[in-house]
């Protein structure tokens, strides 16, 4: 079933409510003006909410599936029903706000 494709405007956190910022997005296919977001690109995580507790708190994630029919740079898109891992605590990433239009599958 189609999904939308995540950019580098899309509102992603871990799932301790820190803000997830695209480092390196693919630069020559994009969506909504804004560059995608590929299966290799690494998220940097701030604001994660585990700075207080004894486990280490989320600093980087990345998508580990996403499209399969569609390609950025021979490197599948990120979509917001893939899954995505966020390290060191190995928890999900979740895509709260994303473009509406562009789909993939």
């Amino acid at each position: 079933m189609p999904t939308p494709i995540l950019h580098l405007g899309a509102t992603v956190m871990c799932t301790h409510a820190g803000s997830a910022q695209a480092a390196s997005p693919f630069p020559r296919v994009t969506v909504s003006g804004q560059p995608v977001v590929t299966l290799s690109t690494v998220y940097v995580i701030v604001g994660c909410a585990l700075t207080s507790t004894p486990t280490p708190p989320c600093v980087a994630g990345q998508w580990v599936v996403g499209a399969v029919r569609v390609l950025a740079g021979g490197v599948p898109v990120a979509v917001q029903s893939g899954t995505a891992i966020a390290t060191p605590t190995g928890t999900p990433m979740l895509p709260l706000v994303v473009q509406p239009r562009a789909m993939a599958t």
